[in-house]
């Protein structure tokens, strides 16, 4: 039996993730995530470390390749990495299979709704602690909906509904902006509480 391949595939100028989606034809729409939302990567989707050093290094990493790596971060999952790739690329194609798009578009419009633009901090005046509204940076905005999308996905597939199947809903309802989606719940959440500070 030969092994599956998850290198990308060249068609001509395009690349294709898992040889099934066309990475070249996603676009972000935020023009603040651009720089962090890396579709150009060379190495799908494990660079082996290759990018985890200085700051911001991360950047660098294909998107779904830090899905991928956040998965592999809960109880059951932990440094199990083909089998969160394999999570995800069933995901996409439920994905596929649900809305007739592109996955990797969705996965891009979902952290783009779930990522915070405003969050609080505490400053000490005198002793006490007094919270302040902040704009959140960029990159933070990236990892924090990376965390809410698996945190929904890790609450969802404790019943009876399979981890890529939950991973798929979460995506969908993300990329949608819907509420009753986890990760947009806690953003939404986020930037409340970060309103009251102001």
């Amino acid at each position: 039996m030969e092994a599956e391949t998850t290198e990308p595939v060249s068609t001509g100028t395009t690349k294709l993730l898992f040889n099934l989606y066309d990475v070249g034809d996603v676009k972000i729409n935020d023009p603040a995530l651009e720089r962090y939302v890396n579709l150009h990567s060379m190495i799908v989707p494990h660079s082996c470390g290759k990018l985890n050093g200085a700051d911001f290094t991360k950047s660098q990493m294909l998107i779904v390749e830090r899905l991928i790596n956040r998965l592999m971060q809960s109880e059951h999952n932990t440094g199990k990495k083909q089998l969160a790739i394999r999570i995800v690329k069933d995901a996409f194609e439920i994905v596929a299979r649900k809305t007739k798009e592109n996955p990797v578009q969705i996965l891009v419009q979902a952290v783009a709704n779930a990522g915070p633009r405003e969050e609080t901090v505490r400053l000490k005046y005198g002793g006490i602690n007094v919270p302040k509204s902040v704009d959140t940076a960029p990159q933070r905005r990236v990892d924090s909906a990376l965390k809410f999308i698996t945190e929904g996905v890790q609450k969802a597939s404790r019943g009876k509904k399979s981890v890529a199947a939950a991973l798929a809903d979460e995506l969908i309802a993300a990329s949608k902006g819907d509420v009753k989606a986890y990760s947009v719940g806690k953003k939404e959440e986020r930037e409340r509480i970060a309103k009251s500070a102001r």
